[in-house]
């Protein structure tokens, strides 16, 4: 039995859990650290004790501090959220020999998952197709660098070095010709040292104009392990995902049952126990290949809940609790799409970006959705991740999802802080995009030098202070009587934006 949650996470996604807890009626514990102290999700919490320590690795990364604080509050469970300990397998074991329950699969699990190359192994062990390319298990950097040339000529180019505990892009790097070769290595393993504590990297053989296609897999103590559809998540920029949709645009009955039956041999090959990930790469063949999985809940798992019904965190917690999964068969119904509001400025390489929330105004209406940790009158510092809320929306059809997509866009205003929304709203107008033939290449196909704002700044600006303070009505009526698209009226935001600086 679970009575009590610690969320050992932050943001948006402490929010999402916290909510998730209360409506099981489970009472919960926030951590937080002096800079979040006023932050939402502490009120949220039924419980929220502070952290000592000022970095990161002071607070939201100490084990033994957070371990103490779920002790002295009575907690009887951790949720980890995603990043931060999330896949520690160290951590999770340290939770379980605690006599506290972990909400997450095993430690043995994670350490199989969260190590690439083993992964790989597993997976080629348990049927599940990979990416052909050859693990690399030395960690001298000579030996190393012997080994990854030799691999090369039985790979062939182009190819991916990628670091063996990686993650978010780091640690990898693509080689086009053998000249670039040894530098790239360097590289990737220098990369990889300061990210993880491991310089280790595999050879892995570069497919290119491939989608980037997800499953969402489910196990319990019972015995049952199921997979609950697709996400496509192909559209990314330095191997970060920008825009996520569930289904899949060019999915088959027939693929998608292909793909989850390889999800789920891949659960059950680790023993898995809760909702998991196993991310692929779907070829333009048709062919998909195991990529890795994602041993925690993702930040893009909004969109198959739109899709299926079904509470991912509330099923992490009632499997943690030793319930059965309270899902049935496969059901997908209608379009979900997903895209992360950050606070950078896209039009100068994407750099983050601080400030005040001086105006924070999100859509509303039918089949909209805003995870965020934030509100108005917050502050945006350079202390964290800069997403700011991930926008959602749900409709019958894709084209359908789409225009909600477009709408809740405009209608987005943020002040005080730049943001990347108007990027967003332009790569929803994209022939790509609106055909659902994007792959992992598409953002940087669209734009090789750069995005680059259609819409001058000053104008931008001045559409946004209006609509703030309330004057945009004057601006609707005149931009709509110039402006018609082929659905109606434009909105005059719909190339704007939401920033001000």
């Amino acid at each position: 039995m679970v009575s009590k949650v610690l969320v050992a996470n932050r943001g948006e996604i402490a929010c999402r859990i916290l909510r998730a807890c209360h409506e099981a009626g489970l009472a919960t514990v926030a951590i937080y650290a002096q800079n979040d102290a006023d932050s939402m999700f502490i009120e949220l919490a039924d419980e929220a004790v502070l952290l000592t320590g000022n970095t990161i690795g002071e607070t939201y990364l100490d084990q033994q501090q957070i371990l103490s604080i779920a002790n002295q509050t009575g907690a009887d469970a951790i949720h980890p959220g995603f990043g931060f300990l999330s896949e520690r397998a160290d951590f999770a074991r340290a939770v379980t020999q605690a006599k506290i329950q972990w909400v997450g699969p095993s430690p043995e699990a994670i350490e199989k998952m969260g190590d690439k190359m083993t992964a790989r192994i597993t997976m080629r062990a348990a049927g599940v197709p990979v990416i052909p390319g050859e693990e690399i298990e030395h960690e001298d950097e000579t030996d190393a660098l012997e080994a990854i040339e030799s691999a090369s000529h039985r790979v062939g180019y182009p190819m991916l070095l990628k670091a063996s505990s990686g993650g978010g892009g780091k640690g990898m790097r693509a080689v086009h010709s053998p000249d670039q070769l040894i530098e790239a290595a360097k590289g990737a393993r220098r990369e990889a040292i300061a990210a993880f504590g491991d310089g280790r990297v595999y050879v892995e053989r570069l497919l290119t104009g491939s989608k980037h296609v997800e499953i969402q897999v489910l196990a319990d103590r019972h015995g049952r392990t199921i997979h609950l559809g697709e996400r496509e998540c192909s559209v990314q920029r330095r191997h970060q995902k920008v825009f996520e949709e569930a289904p899949c645009a060019t999915m088959t009955p027939e693929l998608r049952e292909a793909m989850g039956q390889a999800a789920v041999a891949a659960a059950e090959a680790v023993d898995y126990e809760g909702a998991g990930t196993v991310e692929f790469l779907l070829a333009p063949s048709g062919e998909f290949f195991f990529l890795e999985m994602n041993t925690r809940i993702q930040v893009e798992h909004p969109v198959t809940e739109l899709v299926t019904g079904v509470d991912l965190v509330r099923e992490q917690l009632r499997i943690a609790a030793g319930e059965p999964m309270s899902c049935g068969p496969l059901m997908m119904r209608g379009h979900a799409i997903e895209v992360r509001l950050y606070a950078e400025d896209a039009a100068n390489n994407f750099l983050p970006a601080i400030g005040p929330l001086a105006v924070f105004r999100p859509p509303e209406g039918p089949g909209v959705r805003l995870d965020t940790g934030v509100r108005e009158g917050d502050e945006v510092t350079p202390n964290y991740d800069p997403m700011l809320a991930k926008l959602i929306v749900w409709a019958p059809s894709r084209d359908e999802a789409l225009q909600r997509m477009r709408r809740a866009l405009d209608e987005f205003i943020v002040l005080g802080t730049t943001t990347n929304i108007r990027f967003l709203r332009e790569l929803c107008d994209e022939a790509e995009v609106i055909s659902g033939r994007t792959d992992t290449t598409t953002i940087d196909r669209l734009w090789p030098h750069g995005w680059t704002p259609s819409v001058p700044r000053s104008i931008e600006d001045g559409a946004l202070m209006a609509a703030a303070v309330g004057e945009s009505a004057g601006l609707h009526r005149t931009q709509n009587q110039a402006s018609k698209g082929p659905e109606g009226p434009v909105s005059p935001f719909s190339t704007l934006n939401r920033r001000f600086p």
